[in-house]
C-alpha cells in the first residue's frame, strides 16, 4: 500500500471510531450498535424485531467480532434455520471444538482418571446455554439478545471479559423461530389501531403453541429435538436458563428456588447450585434497583417435559420468568391490581420470596429488556466464579449415577420384544437413543425372578450417566405430596403428574431389582436407529400390518394417499401361525412411490403373503374429516392436527364461526379436540357469573352459534359421525334442537342424547385428578376398540365422566369404555379416585343415521398417549350405520 493511501486508511478508520454507534474492533472491524442497525433500541416502546432481522444482526456481528460464532443446529417445523451463537472469548471460539470434546468427557466418562480429571476441568469452560421465548407472546427474551450480545462482543470491563474467559454463553436466540414471526407480524398488523397488543388467533407454533414447553420427554416436534441434542448428544453444557414471562400483574421477576414438590429422582446437589444460581441473580437484580424479584414461588420442579427436562441429564438447569407488557405496549398496573397466588406468596407484601415490591404504575417492554441483561450477566458472573465446581460437579454426577446403577435396584429395566403393539417398541427404543440412552439386546435366554426372557428382548441398564432420566420414565409415577403446613392442604402440582413412556405406550416393561454382572458382558448395544423391519417393503408383495400395531393405520394412510391398494381383514384370519384380528391391513399395488415411502416410515415387519383370495377383505375408504379448531391458542386441537399429518391422515381445519355457513355434507367426520362449550357455541369464555373479554381481532370471536349447532345435529341426524372428547363433548349435552324443512313449514324436533356428565357432581365428593394415567376397561368386539386390550391407561383430568340413560325414538347408546372397581389409578395422582368405579369413560352414540363418539380423556393428549391413539383412529373409521 502506498505512504498517502495507508495515511487515508488510517483517517478513514479515525473517522469510524468517533462515528456514533460504531465500535471498531481489532484489525478495523467494524460493529454496529444494535439500535443502530435496527432502527431503534430493541425495547424501545410499540417496537419489536423479527426472528430475520435477529439472526441477521447476530451474523453481523458474528462476521465481526471474533467473540462470537453462530452455529445451525437444525430447522423449525415451518422451516426457518436456528442457532445457536457462541459468545466467549476469542480464545475459547477458537478452541470451540476441543472444549466441546472435554464437555463430552466430563459429562459421560465415569472411569476418568483423578488427574485426566483434574486437567479436563483446568483445561474446560463452563457452557452456559440460554434459550430465548419458546413461547413466543413472551418477547422480552429475544428482543434483548442483540443488546446482550453486543454489549458482550464489544465489552472492554475487565470483570466481564473475565467471565468470558471462564464461560461459553451458548445463546438460542429464539427457541421458536415461527411463533416469533407469527406473534411479531400480528403485533405489526394492528399496531397504531384500538386492536394494538391483540392477542394471536390461533397458536404461535405450526402445532403446539405453549405446549412447545412440554415436549421434552417424549421430543415429537422438531424444534425439540434441535434443542433436546444440544443436551444429550453434541454440546452438553453444564448450566441452562429457560427464559420465560408470566402474568401482568404479579411479581416482576422469578428466579430459583422453584416452591415444592421437587422431582425426587434428582440429586440433592442440583437443587443446592440452581439455589446458588437463584440467589445471586436476586442479589445482583435487586442490588440494581430491579424491584419485585421472587424465588419460592409458583412454579414447582416436579415433571419431566420443559426445557429443563436436562436436569435429568445432569444440566444444572432453571427457568426465568419476567411480568409481561402487552408485548411491546406498555400496560399501566394500580398497586391494587398486584396480586399473587398461594405457592410461596399468599400477599402480595415485602416478604422473604420478594424482599423488595414493585410499587405499580407503567410496565413497559424495555423493562422486560432490562431485567433480562440484569440475569444473564449474573448468571455469566456466578458460572465465571464457580467454574472449577461447576465442571467438577457435571463428572461427579455421571460417576455417581454409574455407580448409583451399579449398586442400588433397580439395575435394569427390560423390554420384551414380543410386545402388543410392535412399532411402539420400536419408537420408544429410538426416543431413548435420542434421550442419550444407551439400549442393550440379549444374546441368549435368561431367568430374573422366575420370569424367562428371551434372546433379543432389550435391556435397559440404570448404570448410565443419566440413570436420573432413565428411571424418571421408564417408572411409575407417586406424586410426592407436600403440604403448606402439617396436616394442611397439600401443594398441589403445576402441572401434569404421569409420564411413564412404558405404561402410556401400552409398552410391557420389566424392572430387575438383582444385578447380574456376568450377563451384562454378554449384551450387545443396540444399533441405531433401531427397526424390526427385516424384509424391505417393495412392489409386487403383498404385506399385512396388524392392527395392534399404531404403525399400521400409519402404513394404511400413506399408502391409500399414494395410490397403493388398501383392504382389511373382513374377520379373524390366521397367517403363518399367527392370528391376525379383523380390521388388519393388506396392502398391495404396484406404485412404486408409496412403496418407498412405506419403506422410509415403517419400522416394523409386516406379514407377506403370496394369494389374498384365500381372505375376506373389505375395502377400505378414507374418510372425508374435519377438524374443528378454535382460535383461542387451541394447543389440544394442535395437537390432533400434528398427529394426523404424523400419520398422513387428511382433513381439513374448520373453525366454530365457519359451522353456519359450510356445507357439511362435505364431510363423512367431524372432530371435537377439547374445547370449552362456550368457545365452540359462543365464541366467548363465559359462564353463568363471568364473561371473560377476549383479546383478539374482530372476527375471531365467533362461535357457531344455536343455528350452527342446529345445523351440526341435523347433519349427524342424516349420517354424520362426530368425534369428541374432554370439554367439547358437553357441546352434546342437555336440550337439543333440530329444524326439518317440510315443504314451506319448518318442523322442530327437540331431544337430549342419553348420557351426561357427572364430573362437577364427584368433584364435589371429593373426585381430584390432577393429570393422572386413569385404568379404563374396554368393550371387546367394538369397532372402536379394535386392536385394543382388555384395558389400557389412558391420560384423564377426572372430567367429563359419564353416565347413560334408556333412549328413546331413533337414539341409542353404548358404553365402549369404563372405569374398572379397583387398581383405577395406574401412575400420577389422585385423590378419591375410587368414585369413578364403574363410570363410563367412552360412549358410542346413535341418533338417527348418525353417530357420536364421546371420550371422557384426551386420547392424543400431547402425542404422548400412545395406548390410546387407536380409540382415535377406530373412532374416524367407524362404518356408517345400516
Amino acid at each position: 500500500m502506498k505512504r498517502n493511501s495507508f495515511l487515508g486508511f488510517l483517517g478513514f478508520l479515525v473517522f469510524l471510531i468517533f462515528l456514533p454507534g460504531i465500535t471498531v474492533f481489532s484489525q478495523a472491524v467494524i460493529i454496529q450498535k444494535p439500535a443502530d442497525y435496527f432502527g431503534f433500541r430493541p425495547g424501545t416502546d410499540r417496537m419489536l424485531i423479527d426472528y430475520e432481522q435477529l439472526t441477521e444482526y447476530l451474523k453481523k456481528l458474528d462476521a465481526a467480532s471474533p467473540r462470537l460464532k453462530m452455529v445451525e443446529i437444525g430447522k423449525s417445523p415451518m422451516g426457518k434455520p436456528m442457532y445457536i451463537a457462541f459468545i466467549s472469548s476469542e480464545d475459547n471460539i477458537r478452541n470451540l471444538d476441543r472444549l466441546k470434546e472435554i464437555n463430552r468427557e466430563l459429562a459421560l466418562n465415569s472411569q476418568l482418571r483423578k488427574t485426566q480429571r483434574q486437567k479436563l476441568i483446568m483445561e474446560g469452560k463452563v457452557f452456559f446455554t440460554a434459550t430465548l421465548s419458546m413461547h413466543s407472546d413472551e418477547v422480552g427474551p429475544s428482543q434483548a439478545a442483540p443488546l446482550i450480545a453486543y454489549e458482550l462482543v464489544t465489552t472492554k470491563d475487565p470483570k466481564v471479559k473475565k467471565w468470558l474467559d471462564n464461560v461459553v454463553y451458548m445463546m438460542v436466540p429464539c427457541h421458536n423461530p415461527d411463533g416469533m414471526d407469527l406473534i411479531v407480524n400480528n403485533y405489526r398488523k394492528y399496531k397504531g389501531t384500538k386492536y394494538e397488543g391483540a392477542s394471536l388467533p390461533g397458536v404461535y407454533h405450526k402445532y403446539v403453541g405453549h405446549d412447545n414447553n412440554r415436549d421434552f420427554v417424549i421430543l415429537s416436534q422438531q424444534d425439540t429435538r434441535n434443542i433436546q441434542r444440544i443436551f444429550t448428544k453434541t454440546w452438553f453444557p453444564q448450566v441452562m436458563v429457560e427464559k420465560h414471562q408470566m402474568w401482568t400483574s404479579g411479581p416482576r421477576y422469578f428466579v430459583p428456588p422453584n416452591t415444592d414438590p421437587i422431582a425426587q429422582n434428582i440429586d440433592a446437589g442440583m437443587w443446592t447450585w440452581t439455589g446458588i444460581f437463584g440467589q445471586n441473580l436476586i442479589n445482583d437484580m435487586t442490588a440494581k434497583g430491579l424491584a419485585g424479584v421472587s424465588q419460592h414461588y409458583a412454579f414447582d420442579n416436579y415433571w419431566p417435559g420443559s426445557t429443563e427436562t436436562c436436569i435429568w441429564q445432569n444440566v444444572i438447569a432453571f427457568l426465568t420468568e419476567c411480568a409481561s407488557a402487552r408485548y411491546a405496549t406498555p400496560v399501566y398496573i394500580e398497586p391494587n391490581e398486584l396480586t399473587v397466588s398461594g405457592k410461596g406468596l399468599s400477599e402480595y407484601k415485602k416478604s422473604i420470596n420478594m424482599p423488595l415490591p414493585w410499587k405499580g404504575g407503567w410496565w413497559r417492554l424495555g423493562d422486560i429488556v432490562q431485567y433480562e441483561i440484569t440475569s444473564t450477566m449474573s448468571i455469566l458472573k456466578t458460572a465465571s466464579i464457580y467454574h472449577d465446581g461447576i465442571l467438577a460437579f457435571r463428572n461427579d454426577l455421571c460417576r455417581k449415577n454409574v455407580k448409583l446403577g451399579q449398586t442400588t435396584a433397580p439395575y435394569y429395566y427390560i423390554l420384551p420384544q414380543k410386545q402388543h403393539d410392535m412399532s411402539e417398541l420400536v419408537n420408544l427404543v429410538n426416543l431413548l437413543d435420542e434421550q442419550g440412552i444407551s439400549v442393550y439386546r440379549m444374546d441368549k435366554d435368561y431367568v430374573f425372578d422366575g420370569r424367562v426372557y428371551h434372546a433379543g428382548d432389550l435391556v435397559v441398564p440404570l448404570a448410565q450417566p443419566f440413570r436420573a432420566f432413565i428411571k424418571e420414565v421408564m417408572e411409575k409415577q407417586e406424586y410426592p405430596v407436600r403440604h403448606y403446613t402439617p396436616g394442611g392442604k397439600i401443594i398441589k402440582p403445576y402441572d401434569i403428574t404421569t409420564w411413564s413412556l412404558p405404561l402410556q405406550r401400552q409398552i410391557s416393561c420389566f424392572e430387575i431389582d438383582k444385578r447380574h454382572i456376568d450377563m451384562e458382558k454378554q449384551w450387545q448395544p443396540v444399533k441405531m436407529p433401531f427397526s424390526l423391519l427385516e424384509k424391505p417393503l417393495q412392489q409386487g408383495l403383498i404385506a399385512v400390518f396388524p392392527i395392534a400395531d399404531n404403525e399400521s393405520f400409519k402404513a394404511a394412510f400413506l399408502a391409500q394417499n399414494d395410490g397403493l391398494t388398501v383392504e382389511r381383514l373382513g374377520k379373524e384370519a390366521t397367517i403363518d401361525g399367527k392370528i391376525l384380528a379383523a380390521g388388519s391391513f393388506v396392502i398391495s399395488g404396484k406404485n412404486v412411490r408409496g412403496w418407498d415411502q412405506l419403506n422410509r416410515e415403517i419400522k416394523f415387519q409386516p406379514l407377506f403373503i403370496k394369494d389374498k383370495s384365500v381372505l375376506s377383505l373389505a375395502p377400505f375408504h378414507l374418510p372425508r374429516i374435519a377438524l374443528i379448531e378454535t382460535y383461542f391458542s387451541d394447543m389440544d386441537a394442535g395437537w390432533t392436527r400434528y398427529i394426523f399429518d404424523t400419520y398422513h391422515i387428511n382433513y381439513k381445519v374448520l373453525h366454530p364461526g365457519d359451522v353456519p355457513s359450510a356445507d357439511l355434507n362435505n364431510y363423512d367426520v367431524i372432530v371435537f379436540p377439547g374445547s370449552s362449550k362456550n368457545l365452540l357455541l359462543n365464541g366467548a369464555d363465559e359462564s353463568a357469573d363471568n364473561y371473560y373479554l377476549a383479546s383478539y381481532p374482530p372476527g375471531y370471536n365467533k362461535g357457531m352459534g344455536k343455528d350452527g349447532l342446529k345445523k351440526l345435529m341435523a347433519w349427524i341426524n342424516n349420517g354424520g359421525l362426530v368425534v369428541s372428547w374432554g370439554n367439547s363433548t358437553s357441546l352434546f349435552e342437555g336440550k337439543l334442537t333440530i329444524n326439518y324443512k317440510k315443504g314451506k313449514k319448518t318442523e322442530t324436533e327437540n331431544f337430549r342424547l342419553p348420557f351426561k356428565d357427572e364430573s362437577k357432581s364427584l368433584q364435589e365428593k371429593g373426585l381430584y385428578v390432577p393429570g393422572s394415567l386413569i385404568r379404563v376397561k374396554l368393550l371387546q368386539g367394538s369397532p372402536v376398540t379394535r386392536g385394543l386390550p382388555a384395558s389400557i391407561g389412558v391420560f384423564s383430568r377426572g372430567h367429563p365422566v359419564f353416565s347413560t340413560s334408556l333412549p328413546y325414538f331413533d337414539m341409542d347408546r353404548r358404553v365402549i369404555g369404563w372405569y374398572p372397581e379397583e387398581n383405577i389409578l395406574m401412575s400420577g395422582y389422585a385423590e378419591h379416585p375410587g368414585l369413578l368405579a364403574d363410570q363410563p369413560a367412552i360412549v358410542w352414540l346413535k341418533k338417527g343415521k348418525g353417530q357420536l363418539v364421546l371420550m371422557g380423556f384426551n386420547p392424543q393428549f400431547r402425542a404422548s398417549t400412545q395406548a390410546s391413539f387407536k380409540l382415535l383412529f377406530n373412532a374416524l373409521l367407524l362404518p356408517h350405520l345400516k
